[in-house]
């Protein structure tokens, strides 16, 4: 069974905003160390962003209402903490310490990513669904019931009636649908928000990319401070994501529907 989210679940509108304000970073230099965490909710958006480069406040502001919209944004911004920086100065060295794990992704997945991809393309707000089997949830906002139905016959559809959605309904945060996002590859590090010096999206992004070509799992473990991780130079890792990165469109565009 799987469970996919849109990119207008209030946690993807979260993923989305820390995307965009990882990619002004890298508009601004060619490896930033960023780590951002976003929570909005109910009008509002609060902001914590660990950072060595600047990002102001009207820029940060315009992407939240671009994304999310009118909400009051608070964006508080602090430098890496220095025993991180002084960790990256001579190279580039694993940001985190932890455990990656990377999964072929499966005829369920993909068949209910391209149903999430095709009641998106209409639908343009809040979505969540699930495939279990046989057994077809769609619960999709600011959608007639009926029209759905038609569209997937046999789904279950919006179980307790039409809903608006959005995130006066439900609050957001950052890296909280990392099971949309990663399937059968969760572990414990968020995509999301991070630059690539940080191995909870390199190493996550290399091991993914790894067992769908070899079409086996595959999993690896590092320290911080680590040059290789599984035998692999940690600076081709990081260039794998990046080009990755580049080819879905930047952060903000990863952020949308993840890895799957």
């Amino acid at each position: 069974m799987y469970e996919k989210v849109n990119p207008m679940h209030p946690d993807k509108l979260a993923d989305r905003i820390a995307g965009a304000l990882v990619d002004m970073a890298y508009a601004k230099e060619e490896n930033p160390k960023i780590a951002v965490e976003v929570l909005l909710g109910h009008g509002f958006c609060n902001i914590i962003a660990e950072t060595s480069v600047h990002l102001a406040v009207p820029d940060v502001t315009a992407a939240v209402r671009r994304i999310a919209g009118n909400l009051a944004t608070a964006y508080h911004e602090v430098p890496q903490d220095s025993h991180l920086a002084k960790n990256q100065e001579a190279t580039v060295r694993c940001g985190d310490n932890g455990i990656f794990k990377g999964t072929p992704v499966t005829f369920e997945q993909k068949r209910l990513s391209g149903i999430a991809h095709l009641i998106y393309d209409k639908y343009h707000y809040d979505g969540k669904y699930i495939l279990d089997g046989s057994r077809l949830i769609i619960c999709q906002s600011n959608a007639k019931s009926g029209d759905l139905e038609n569209m997937f016959p046999g789904a279950e559809v919006n179980p307790i009636g039409d809903w608006t959605g959005g995130s006066d309904v439900d609050a957001g945060a950052t890296n909280r649908k990392l099971g949309s996002d990663m399937a059968d590859s969760v572990t414990g590090g968020g995509l999301h928000g991070k630059d690539l010096s940080k191995a909870d999206v390199s190493v996550n992004i290399y091991a993914w990319l790894k067992a769908q070509k070899t079409e086996h799992p595959v999993e690896y473990s590092c320290a911080i401070g680590d040059e290789t991780v599984g035998g692999v130079p940690y600076t081709e890792i990081v260039e794998t994501a990046r080009e990755y990165i580049r080819s879905v469109g930047g952060f903000e565009r990863f952020a949308e529907w993840g890895l799957v």
